[in-house]
């Protein structure tokens, strides 16, 4: 089976030619990052016209760079959601469209099971049952996994992501965007003890994520020791950078690993957990990739990241993840959902079949 993923969930157009569910053909993506650079974000409204001007285009250059014509593409996956409800509505139109002129099936995708699922493109031994976290600059969600298909949500965050807390940092600082990169570059330059910040406690004792308040203390920092924000016309922003800032950065990145690891070590308890997936483009961090690995590993527990092309919105995991729903083909009647939640089990979705 040749499946054409399409993800346009927010600001990367993306299309990948994937086979059986497991090997990708071609993935290609037209970034956005220059578009929205200057406002420090996404901005939805421009995020979804760039999509119209490039789903075409990388579609048909991703039937190109697999050498077949349309002829050969046997189902379409699209992502459903959650995300930018404009951005959403751009893929899944243009999906509709192909599969009705093809004659062939469509999927909707959520696009966190995507993210879970890019994990076993390139970990097909990856031990189940597995805790598996979703974290990103728009998603923080910790999962545990029976087995593919069989998801059970044990938190979430309650504000902000924590990529999301990463960009705003460097955006408040001149450090341009994304910021994770940035960050992930500049803290090993840093010391992560010398700015406290605290993990957050949810006063119902939930185990759920929230980063606002370390956005909010990091602000207070930067007023308290007048820490202003950078020049960014300089020749290289990232070129000598003061050593306090460099060390607010260490810490914040620092902290911001803590929660994620507390919150992972913390479900351990109780579950039957055979390895750590983390996905998403927080899991590119390298500071988080030793950390883990080495928290877990004394646990004999494997850790599993994807490759760093598939950490970010990409359609190859979409396509993975239609393998997940053999024969179903859901009716034109689907809609785009911004808030779409990843059910406890897929098998227990309805799947309509068209006639």
């Amino acid at each position: 089976m040749i499946v054409l993923g399409i993800e346009s969930s927010c600001d990367e157009t993306t299309a990948a030619l994937v086979k059986d569910g497991q090997t990708i053909l071609s993935s290609v993506v037209a970034s956005q990052i220059s578009i929205h650079a200057d406002f420090g974000g996404v901005v939805p409204e421009l995020a979804s016209r760039e999509h119209v001007e490039n789903i075409c285009f990388v579609t048909e250059q991703c039937l190109k760079e697999a050498s077949l014509t349309w002829t050969q593409v046997e189902a379409l996956a699209v992502t459903q959601g959650p995300g930018l409800m404009g951005a959403l509505l751009v893929g899944l139109t243009y999906a509709k469209g192909l599969a009705y002129a093809l004659k062939i099936p469509f999927v909707g995708i959520n696009h966190l099971e995507g993210h879970i699922c890019s994990i076993f493109l390139d970990h097909p031994e990856a031990e189940l049952p597995a805790l598996s976290l979703v974290v990103s600059g728009g998603h923080t969600s910790l999962f545990y996994l029976k087995e593919l298909g069989d998801y059970q949500e044990l938190s979430r965050t309650r504000d902000d992501a924590a990529g999301e807390a990463l960009d705003k940092l460097s955006k408040y600082l001149g450090l341009g965007y994304p910021g994770g990169p940035v960050i992930d570059r500049l803290a090993p330059q840093g010391d992560p003890k010398a700015v406290p910040f605290s993990i957050p406690k949810i006063s119902d004792g939930s185990l759920d994520f929230s980063f606002s308040g370390i956005k909010t203390a990091a602000l207070r920092y930067m007023t308290e020791h007048n820490i202003s924000r950078l020049d960014r016309e300089a020749s290289d922003p990232l070129q000598d950078i003061p050593q306090e800032i460099l060390d607010l950065l260490a810490s914040y990145q620092s902290s911001i690993i803590d929660q994620l690891l507390h919150r992972l070590k913390q479900s351990l308890k109780g579950r039957e957990v055979r390895s750590i997936q983390i996905s998403g483009g927080v899991s590119c961090n390298s500071e988080l990739r030793r950390r883990a690995t080495d928290t877990f590993q004394q646990q004999d527990l494997a850790v599993y990241y994807p490759r760093s092309e598939l950490t970010t919105d990409n359609a190859a995991m979409i396509a993975a993840a239609a393998r997940l729903r053999p024969g179903a083909s859901d009716p034109w009647s689907l809609i785009a959902d911004p808030n779409l939640a990843l059910s406890a089990t897929r098998s227990a979705q309805k799947m309509e079949k068209r006639k």
